[in-house]
């Protein structure tokens, strides 16, 4: 009897282990672009640059509201929108005074970008021209030592 358990106590663990190699791969395929219009990326460097030349770009902070509270800056002039609300606020300045063929950067502190890849999607079908997510976001515009100011309170 010890024989048969020991080996069904083996089976539910190699099938578990085999389990957990597949939930892990099914992750990784979900982490993967959002489907939806190609968004470019634009790296931290070249965004700064853009600042260092006042260039003109509107920036989109869509991070989520925990990353958002636990933050007390924000890049320098960006607007924040939940990613949520990010359609229905198109309507309503200052995001509804922005051009169409302006240049916009989305930025989350998100891995892969997602929300800022799906914010610039949104963006993009809601007829904006030239709309690029910020590679790396967040984490990254503060190693480059991106300008940056206090993101309003409340």
């Amino acid at each position: 009897m010890c024989g048969k358990r020991a080996l069904a106590l083996r089976l539910v663990l190699i099938l578990g282990v085999i389990f957990g190699f597949w939930i892990q791969a099914m992750a990784q395929d979900d982490n993967s672009k959002p489907p939806g219009p190609a968004v470019s990326l634009i790296a931290p460097e070249e965004l700064k640059a853009k600042f260092d030349n006042k260039q003109k770009v509107t920036v989109i902070d869509v991070r989520g509201s925990e990353s958002y509270a636990a933050s007390e800056k924000t890049i320098k002039g960006a607007i924040h929108v939940k990613l949520r609300r990010l359609k229905f606020r198109l309507g309503f300045p200052p995001l509804k005074n922005i051009p169409r063929d302006q240049e916009i950067v989305t930025y989350c502190a998100c891995q892969g970008e997602t929300s800022s890849i799906l914010a610039a999607q949104v963006l993009l079908t809601s007829g904006f021209k030239n709309v690029r997510a910020l590679k790396g976001g967040w984490t990254e515009w503060l190693k480059i030592s991106g300008p940056v100011e206090p993101r309003p309170k409340g």
